[in-house]
């Protein structure tokens, strides 16, 4: 099993539901990095905005206020190089490529495999 540390590293963290929340926090605690969290699109956009620090976003698609898709078109407005993994439960081909096409740099399906999850983050910090 790989230990990573991203000590020195912020992920934001875009997600509705507060248990899907906590099962992400739970898997990353042990990495170090801190999290921030947001639970609607808007508030991602806000964070990205004012938060110049984040590393990557963790995107969930289905939001109240803004969607996945919307929001990270506008986070990728301010930041293009800002790294933005979806993740949803919609598992079909067309959603992957439409997450692709709104700006997403990955795709992780749910329910999130633990060592796909650490996996594809450090894909994108370096």
């Amino acid at each position: 099993m790989n230990t990573y540390n991203w000590d020195h590293q912020q992920i934001l963290i875009v997600e509705d539901d507060i248990s899907s929340f906590s099962l992400l926090q739970a898997i990353l605690r042990k990495t170090n990095i801190t999290i921030h969290h947001a639970s609607d699109g808007e508030q991602a956009v806000n964070i990205c905005r004012t938060n110049p620090s984040i590393d990557l976003v963790l995107m969930d698609i289905q939001l109240p206020r803004m969607d996945g898709y919307t929001a990270t078109q506008n986070i990728k407005q301010l930041r293009k190089n800002l790294p933005v993994i979806a993740q949803t439960a919609h598992v079909m081909e067309e959603d992957r490529m439409k997450s692709i096409k709104a700006g997403c740099d990955d795709y992780l399906p749910k329910p999130i495999n633990r060592d796909e999850l650490l996996r594809m983050i450090s894909k994108y910090l370096k």
